[in-house]
């Protein structure tokens, strides 16, 4: 029983394997600047060009923050103001820039400053996470919107 299920997972990593290499050059061809970006691997620039859409649509980063689910959203109580993440918007497209977020925040320099300067100023963790993905919203939106149209396949 444990050969087969040892078996079955090289067959599904193969497998996996293999449908990343297909979606690597796809976003090769597809957006190779969004790939450039550091952070973003093909998975997540994938999902960032699918859950967009045509950004063109999303008259603001304001709107686009609200599709991935990164706007703040006020959790204040009394004199105590605060904001806490968005549990709305496209899931799929905040866990891609949560994990861009992440990857940023080791091996971006600017990015690292920045969330440590947010811990610095007494942020929680989870706050400073919540400020990066909204940059990353904002800087990605106008990444997006600076792309040629995609042709739209049949």
């Amino acid at each position: 029983m444990l050969r087969r299920l040892g078996q079955r997972v090289e067959r599904l990593s193969k497998e996996v394997a293999e449908a990343e290499r297909a979606l690597a050059n796809l976003m090769v061809e597809v957006a190779p600047d969004l790939l450039g970006e550091c952070g973003v691997g093909p998975v997540c620039g994938a999902q960032l060009l699918v859950s967009s859409g045509d950004p063109r649509r999303m008259t603001s980063e304001a709107s686009f923050a609200a599709l991935a689910g990164t706007s703040p959203v006020d959790a204040s109580s009394g004199k105590q103001r605060r904001h806490r993440l968005n549990r709305g918007g496209d899931r799929q497209l905040n866990w891609a820039l949560h994990i861009v977020a992440l990857q940023r925040i080791r091996h971006h320099p600017e990015t690292s400053a920045y969330y440590q300067r947010l811990l610095a100023a007494g942020k929680t963790t989870r706050e400073a996470r919540r400020c990066v993905k909204r940059v990353l919203a904002r800087h990605f939106f106008h990444r997006l919107r600076e792309m040629p149209r995609l042709p739209l396949t049949t």
